[in-house]
Parts: structure tokens; C-alpha cells; sequence
């Protein structure tokens, strides 16, 4: 199935323009030196987006970030600016704050407690609400830190009215308060299948589900992978991309020979899986987003989601929802898409409608309406 093309066309070539106005903040880009999971991939999204409409409005802006080895991004409206010493937290903490005299903007849950003129967007509460998918280092830091930057931040933002009703449960901070700031899903639309050669030389013979893997027990792989041996008996595949390969070793030894576990791949791969897969299954207990939802709709991939915490209010009526622990809810609906197509064309349709709710644009001018006061 062929994407939907979304994408709102380009500014002018920012070389033609005069910038003349700081935009007053900068934008801590500790996320540039980490592995790119949901959170950094929003703050790259969101941090590309602002570099555009900076452009557009004749604005310069800066990105701090650690003194590392990894490439400097590629920003037009934005001088990216090297700190040293220190690294991750401690560069974080000490560092970025004592060094910057701008307000911060900080995308990745986490920000230096000793500043007041920042924002912070905290993306879930899913520390407080599942706290044994994380090691205990990363329980107590994130446990102690935000709830003080929730008191001291000019503003707190999330990425789902969910989320920020969920945060308002576990930090001191209203609901209301909470600026809610979406994931976008323009960026989909620029991978490449034709460009993945992962089925090149082992093409797929029959449908397949799609699982994007991962350790955390609140992403509850474990009700697809339970599924298999029914699936497989419905001529179905199951498809487990991301993370390792090795992290599933055991469940795999238990299958059958239905699942194909892909380990880590490419944006271009996932715009193949995407584009090829039955459907996505994602059946978390809890999320604050749920970007591949978004991402497998603006790929044209129908979607099965669990109907817990934000994924009823990302997918709104564009997925087939259906209950974390009823494994028998997850088989019925997929063979139900199975069954049909016109079912398959409805939910695509309504996907490439519901994806246009979230846009890294617009919520960049949210960010940068914050600062412009």
C-alpha cells in the first residue's frame, strides 16, 4: 500500500533570508549523544521543526550539547554550541546550567533542577505507574527529579492529554497546567522502502503481523508472541522488529517457526514492514504517545492497540482497540483483518485522516509560543 503523502511542502532555501532576531532560549540537545528510541527521536522532530520556522521568521537559536564525538546535526536556523566537561546526567546537571544563560528548553524528561527558566516536556508517567520496566538507578533518578522540576519549570508539557492527566496523579502540577505538545508524522513519509533490503534475499511468503520488540514489561510483547502457534495456524506470520534479536531468545526457542525476529532496523526498513505488514500490533499497558501507531498510519499499516492509557485518544476511531490481557480480543481482530479488505481499506483511510492530527510543526510553534512572551 502506497503512503499517503502528507507533508506540508518546504520554506524557501534558509540562504536567501537575513536572520535578525535571537529567539531567546536554547534547546539542550543532550539527545544527540543517545541511541534514538521515541523520546530522542521527539526532540530531534521537534528540534528540526523549530530550525524551520526559526528560518521563516528571520530568527537564529542554539543547540548545547555535550563535547562528543557524534556528528553535528544539520541545522540551518540554529548554531549548535559544544560544552564541556562532563557527559549525560552530570554534564546535564552542572554543566549545561552554569554555562547557558538563555532559557532551556529541555525534549527528554529530564532538565538541570537548578534552573527555573525553562520548559520541560516529560513524556509519560510510566516510571510511577509500571516502575519494574526500569532498572532501580533509572527509578530513583527520575523519581526524585521530577517531581522538582515539575514545582520549579516556568512550564511542564507531555504529548497527550493522557499523559498530562497521568502526570498530574504522580507530580506536584495540575492537568491543566500541563501544555500537551503531540508527536508528529511527517517524518515517516520520508523513509524509503524501496530503499530496505531486508526481505531481498528471504521474501515473506504469507501475511504477517508486525511487532516492534522491546524488553519493557509494559510493552507486554509477551500476548502477541502467545499468539503465534494460533496464528500461524490462520496461514499468518508475526514479524519482531526493534531492539535486539537476542532479548526474545527463549520465547523464540518455545514458538513456532512463524516468527521472524529482525533485531534493530532502519527507518527505511520500517517504512517496508509498515507499508507490507497485515497490521501493527502494539498492546502496551501504558504509553505516553505511541509514536509507531502514528508512524504505521501514515504508512498506510491498519493498527490493532491495546485501549489502555493514551492509545484510545492517538488512535481515536482509525484502530481496532482491544483489552492488554485478552489475548482472544487480539486474535479476532486480526483475523478479522485477515478476512478483509474492505476493513483494511477503512482503517488505512481513517489512519491517513487521524494522522493529521499530529504534526511536528505545530507543536514546535507550541514551544516556541512559550518563550515568546
Amino acid at each position: 500500500m502506497a503512503p499517503s503523502r502528507l507533508a506540508p511542502q518546504g520554506p524557501p532555501p534558509f540562504g536567501s533570508r537575513q536572520p535578525t532576531e535571537d529567539c531567546g532560549f536554547a534547546i539542550n540537545g543532550r539527545f544527540y549523544t543517545q541511541a534514538t528510541t521515541g523520546v530522542q527521536r521527539y526532540a530531534r522532530e521537534i528540534t528540526r521543526a523549530i530550525d524551520r520556522l526559526l528560518g521563516e521568521q528571520n530568527r537564529t537559536g542554539t543547540v548545547v550539547l555535550p563535547v562528543d564525538d557524534v556528528p553535528l546535526p544539520i541545522l540551518e536556523a540554529l548554531t549548535v554550541r559544544r560544552l564541556g566537561p562532563l557527559a549525560s546526567h552530570a554534564w546535564e546537571q552542572a554543566v549545561l546550567p552554569l554555562r547557558t544563560r538563555e532559557p532551556l528548553l529541555n525534549l527528554c524528561n529530564t532538565a538541570p533542577v537548578l534552573r527555573r527558566d525553562q520548559v520541560v516536556c516529560i513524556h509519560d508517567a510510566n516510571v510511577f505507574i509500571q516502575p519494574e520496566s526500569y532498572g532501580a538507578a533509572f527509578r530513583y533518578l527520575y523519581r526524585g527529579l521530577q517531581p522538582a522540576l515539575a514545582r520549579r519549570a516556568m512550564r511542564i508539557a507531555s504529548v497527550s492529554r493522557t499523559a498530562a492527566q497521568q502526570l498530574s496523579e504522580h507530580l506536584p502540577i495540575k492537568a491543566s497546567a500541563i501544555a500537551v505538545l503531540p508527536n508528529g508524522h511527517e517524518h515517516a513519509l520520508q523513509w524509503r522502502s524501496a530503499a530496505s533490503t531486508l526481505f531481498r534475499d528471504d521474501p515473506m511468503s504469507r501475511p504477517f503481523v508486525l511487532l516492534l520488540g522491546s524488553r519493557a514489561k509494559h510493552k507486554n510483547a509477551d500476548l502477541i508472541l502467545g499468539l503465534a502457534d494460533a496464528l500461524d495456524a490462520r496461514g499468518l506470520d508475526l514479524v519482531v522488529a526493534g531492539g535486539q534479536a537476542g532479548i526474545f531468545a527463549a520465547l523464540a526457542e518455545s514458538h513456532a517457526a512463524n516468527i521472524r525476529w529482525l533485531g534493530v532496523v532502519s527507518d527505511d526498513d520500517l517504512a517496508l514492514l509498515f507499508s507490507t505488514a497485515l497490521c501493527l500490533a502494539f498492546p502496551s499497558f501504558t504509553e505516553g504517545f505511541g509514536l509507531p501507531i502514528v508512524e504505521a498510519m501514515a504508512l498506510g499499516c491498519p493498527v490493532v492497540s491495546s485501549d489502555r492509557a493514551s492509545m484510545p485518544e492517538i488512535c481515536g476511531s482509525a484502530a481496532l482497540l482491544a483489552s492488554p490481557t485478552d489475548a482472544s480480543a487480539w486474535l479476532a481482530h486480526i483475523t478479522r483483518l485477515r478476512d478483509s479488505v474492505d476493513l483494511r481499506q477503512d482503517l488505512v483511510g481513517r489512519g491517513h485522516q487521524q494522522v493529521r492530527l499530529y504534526s511536528w510543526a505545530a507543536s514546535a510553534r507550541g514551544y516556541l509560543d512559550m518563550f515568546d512572551v
